[in-house]
């Protein structure tokens, strides 16, 4: 392999990968035990939605072999994003976007890839490789299942990757490399699971999105509806949305292990075009052109302007009466020639006359209470 034994190759691998930036480092077998089983019960019941790519290519997840022939073993890599001046209050105003966390500073894509590259020529140097593709979303990848395994961290309730000195406001990367670097010992070290009775990602789900602790039903997943979701949002689930138009942290911020979330000083992951505290009718003004210009290299641009306006729409639909939104709800119904976008729109005035009736109602019965104290003084 090389002069180095498996402890010291792993141990300058590990070094390497916090000097790059990457906040943790693990090493983990091909064999994902219990989660192959746990993956394919979830495919059989259909939670994945509208991402078919991931029943497509269900083999290639459960052997990564079938990207790199002569693997022997995934090194995964974690990244905080959380900037030390991160802001959540926008989940409180319905006026303002609420936009995840991850999405706020430019497409993280690019820079794991770029670090990840570098790390890859590391190992090269001191080792005889010669079959290693790095990955962050590019492949099939059972990720969590992985660095789980790699002893950086647990899967929780809310399925994502808990790390209890670091939380779980991270990216996750993977080099598939031909180095056999299997330690038993090192693998019967895994961190385990510090969940315990906590339930508030389960209970704070604004959409109810857990099947049951540790199984998320992608369909009901505000992600999964913003993002992922191409078709209209049933109906049900515009409201539970709220102001969320890209993503939802919920799961996230509820969590008590990101108390110990690690904040990030990677100039990247700052927010953009103010999307950390920005109106929501500011965004909706937006022509395609403008969507596109302002949202270059941020992954927000992925959703299209379709998706786009149609999040937007069940946001200020969600939003307290404006007559400035109705305004601009209609005068965007005169300009969308987009069915999705147009039931969205629809909806959205339906919402807001609504709240406009309701408010009227409420002021009526305001107003008939103090007449009746007045009356009193007299009668």
């Amino acid at each position: 392999m090389s002069a180095l034994n498996k402890q010291q190759i792993k141990q300058k691998i590990s070094e390497q990968a916090l000097a790059i930036g990457f906040s943790s480092c693990g090493f983990s077998t091909l064999d994902l035990n219990e989660h192959a089983e746990y993956y394919r019960q979830w495919l059989d019941k259909k939670y994945y939605g509208d991402m078919e790519y991931m029943k497509t290519r269900e083999s290639i997840r459960l052997n990564p072999k079938e990207l790199v022939e002569s693997a022997f073993t995934i090194i995964s890599v974690t990244l905080n994003y959380l900037p030390s001046d991160a802001q959540f209050g926008q989940a409180l105003a319905s006026n303002k976007a609420n936009i995840s966390r991850y999405a706020l500073g430019r497409d993280y894509h690019k820079l794991m890839r770029k670090k990840l590259a570098r790390l890859t020529e590391l190992i090269k140097s001191y080792t005889t490789t010669e079959q290693h593709r790095p990955f962050v979303d590019s492949a099939p990848i059972l990720e969590r299942a992985y660095a789980e395994q790699s002893n950086l961290g647990w899967i929780g309730k809310n399925t994502m990757l808990i790390h209890p000195t670091q939380g779980s406001f991270f990216f996750i990367g993977e080099i598939v490399i031909d180095l056999d670097l299997n330690d038993n010992e090192n693998y019967e070290k895994k961190i385990p699971n510090q969940c315990g009775e906590c339930k508030a990602c389960l209970v704070h789900c604004p959409t109810d999105a857990f099947a049951s602790p540790y199984v998320l039903d992608a369909r009901k997943c505000i992600s999964y509806l913003t993002i992922e979701h191409f078709g209209s949002i049933p109906i049900e689930l515009r409201k539970p949305i709220g102001n969320r138009i890209y993503g939802c942290d919920d799961c996230q911020i509820v969590c008590p292990w990101n108390r110990f979330a690690i904040p990030s000083d990677e100039t990247d992951f700052k927010p953009r075009n103010s999307f950390e505290d920005i109106e929501l009718l500011e965004l909706f003004s937006w022509n395609e052109n403008t969507f596109l210009k302002q949202t270059e290299g941020s992954p927000i641009r992925r959703i299209g302007f379709e998706r786009w306006q149609r999040n937007l729409a069940v946001a200020l639909g969600n939003a307290h009466y404006s007559k400035t939104i109705v305004d601009a709800l209609l005068e965007k119904l005169k300009l969308t020639t987009s069915p999705l976008v147009l039931e969205h729109l629809t909806w959205a005035l339906s919402e807001q006359e609504n709240k406009k009736d309701a408010s009227a109602v409420k002021n009526e019965n305001k107003l008939d209470r103090t007449c009746k104290k007045i009356l009193k003084r007299f009668y």
